[in-house]
């Protein structure tokens, strides 16, 4: 297979940004775009000068044309149209977070299983430059705690969810990947701020090998934030995923001077090493390793087991704050 037909199913902003992507990708031929507004497919569709697969049966002949779609749709949706196309054989990646209920990516796991097919889940952060090159200082490092905070102004948030399954999601995905394991205690707090879901949530994890994890998401802060922190017995390094940038503080140097005026003193100084990140677009690269997967027939960095594993763990961590949630009306 030279090249992989692709279809997109969802012409939202995250759609758009999955059609201008494979548009461009090596090994890739975006065939066409499927949505159920008229006008919003259309003009995705004649930008990216592919078809426009209108209505239902519009969208089983857009899943016969490809070989495999991206759904960017409304996380009610993920778990019908995933099944709908991996039951027709074709492969799938869906956003986060997997499907809208617990049940429901369970019984998606197991269809990925038993097909064979690639079913991979969005979680973008994963393929952030800074965060691989993290992952390459910490490799081998014991962690002694981890702190994540994702945080950003209310407007432009998705609404339709609490800031747990909009934000902290994401770096839900990176804990447990950086752990490499499912944690044996949560604790967790939270505030709504608008009279609706959680808009503001802490919550930390232990785990059995001493790890501790402390993640923040907020959507009541006008600053942008989305970094990683990582204290280990010699050194603490930060990546700001926004930046793509990330720092390496290493420990103290002490060196004993003599002055004859003053007595003796201490000379610190503190080595900071500043790691190159390559200049990489996230989604691109999470595009590429699902093109590759399927078309090499291995399975993708983020699993649809992977995507049950976060929304249990973020389901997890919205019980523990909904019986103690703070509201406050600002």
């Amino acid at each position: 297979m030279d090249r992989l037909r692709l279809g997109v199913i969802g012409a939202g902003r995250m759609g758009r940004s999955h059609c201008r992507v494979y548009a461009n990708l090596r090994h890739a031929e975006l065939i066409g775009v499927h949505d159920q507004s008229l006008h919003s497919g259309h003009a995705v569709a004649e930008t990216n000068q592919v078809n426009f697969f209108e209505s239902l049966d519009g969208l089983d002949g857009l899943i016969a044309a490809v070989d495999a779609v991206s759904i960017a749709t409304p996380t009610p949706t993920h778990f019908d149209l995933a099944m709908h196309c991996i039951e027709r054989g074709v492969h799938v990646l869906i956003e986060k977070p997997i499907t809208q209920t617990l049940e429901q990516a369970e019984k998606l796991v197991q269809a990925a299983k038993d097909s064979n097919l690639v079913v991979q889940v969005g979680h973008i952060e994963r393929f952030n430059p800074a965060y691989r090159e993290l992952k390459h200082v910490v490799d081998g490092t014991m962690m002694l705690a981890v702190d994540l905070r994702r945080l950003s102004p209310f407007r432009g948030s998705n609404t339709d969810v609490d800031v747990v399954l909009d934000l902290m999601i994401h770096d839900i995905d990176l804990a447990l990947d950086l752990a490499g394991a499912i944690p044996i205690n949560i604790a967790a707090q939270g505030i709504t701020a608008h009279n609706g879901p959680i808009d503001y949530a802490a919550a930390q994890l232990q785990f059995a090998n001493g790890l501790f994890l402390t993640m923040t998401a907020s959507r009541m802060t006008e600053q942008k934030v989305r970094m990683v922190e990582v204290t280990a017995p010699d050194a603490y390094i930060t990546a700001d995923l926004l930046s793509k940038s990330v720092s390496v503080y290493r420990s103290t140097i002490g060196e004993r001077m003599e002055n004859s005026s003053r007595g003796e003193k201490y000379r610190q100084e503190n080595i900071v090493e500043r790691i190159h990140v390559p200049t990489s677009e996230p989604l691109h690269l999470e595009l590429q390793d699902f093109v590759e997967c399927v078309m090499n027939e291995q399975a993708p960095q983020v699993t649809a087991q992977h995507g049950l594993d976060a929304l249990r763990l973020a389901e997890d961590i919205r019980n523990a704050i909904l019986p103690n949630l703070i509201r406050r009306e600002i």
